[in-house]
């Protein structure tokens, strides 16, 4: 049984499925080097437009593989390198959603808050329960989850190590969108064909204006922005963009 299963259920959307049941979904060293490699391909893959990346029904994802940190060392830690997941995600060009249902512990929840959209299960749950082992979450936690919802709801979760409800993370703004368990992937891969039908070019620029201007003095942000915009009149997809609009169709954008 793979790790990483791989499918595609719309035109231009690739799904990756977290697929260690046994394990709950647990993302051991082996599943984050398959994770890496899949993002660097779909990334060169002109025909993918939105990538999505799933769990199971009952368990997104657990968090660290705990059977593997057993003993182990500072220098161990080092040399597992697993920040290189977490390097490929943020390096991702595309649109990366986050279809959660179940359980986010750990590693998970940081897996999630790492992509650019959540779509989470009324029922699903999150947790950063690092404290209960005597760590602190080492995937970017500490950072994405203050940025993301302030600093005293942020304090809350990380020292206390207790279970969000997805109610509250939509509320908190750590989740986008919160649907009922069963409409999960669905509602995901619906918004990723809403976006993969918008220019390629436009999304990719929206996606890196916004992630790099997000914490650079507001000046820097605008002034990306402004490249960006000014770039994308170079591009074919402006001029068929506006066409269709004048001629009242659909635009057919070739990310070019």
């Amino acid at each position: 049984m793979q790790d990483l299963s791989i499918d595609q259920p719309a035109e231009g959307i690739v799904r990756l499925r977290i697929n260690r049941p046994e394990a709950r979904n647990s993302l051991s060293v082996d599943l984050r080097k398959q994770i890496v490699t899949e993002l660097a391909r779909l990334d060169a893959d002109k025909a993918v437009r939105a990538v999505i990346l799933a769990g199971g029904e009952k368990v997104f994802a657990a968090g660290a593989d705990i059977s593997e940190l057993k003993g182990m060392t500072p220098i161990g830690m080092m040399q597992r390198a697993t920040n290189l997941m977490w390097v490929a995600i943020a390096g991702f060009r595309k649109p990366l959603i986050a279809a959660v249902r179940g359980a986010a512990f750990g590693g998970g929840f940081e897996l999630a808050m790492s992509t650019d959209i959540i779509v989470a299960g009324s029922k699903s749950r999150f947790a950063l329960p690092e404290v209960t082992l005597g760590l602190i979450p080492g995937g970017g936690g500490t950072q994405r989850l203050i940025r993301l919802a302030g600093k005293h709801v942020a304090m809350d979760i990380l020292m206390s190590g207790r279970v969000l409800r997805a109610s509250e993370a939509l509320n908190f703004g750590i989740v986008s969108r919160c649907v009922e368990d069963e409409e999960v992937e669905e509602a995901a891969v619906d918004l990723a064909a809403a976006i993969a039908s918008k220019a390629p070019l436009a999304v990719q620029l929206a996606k890196e204006a916004a992630l790099l201007g997000a914490d650079a003095p507001l000046a820097s942000g605008l002034a990306l922005e402004t490249r960006a915009i000014q770039v994308l009149f170079d591009s074919n997809d402006v001029d068929e963009g506006i066409s269709a609009f004048f001629e009242k169709r659909p635009p057919k954008f070739k990310g070019n």
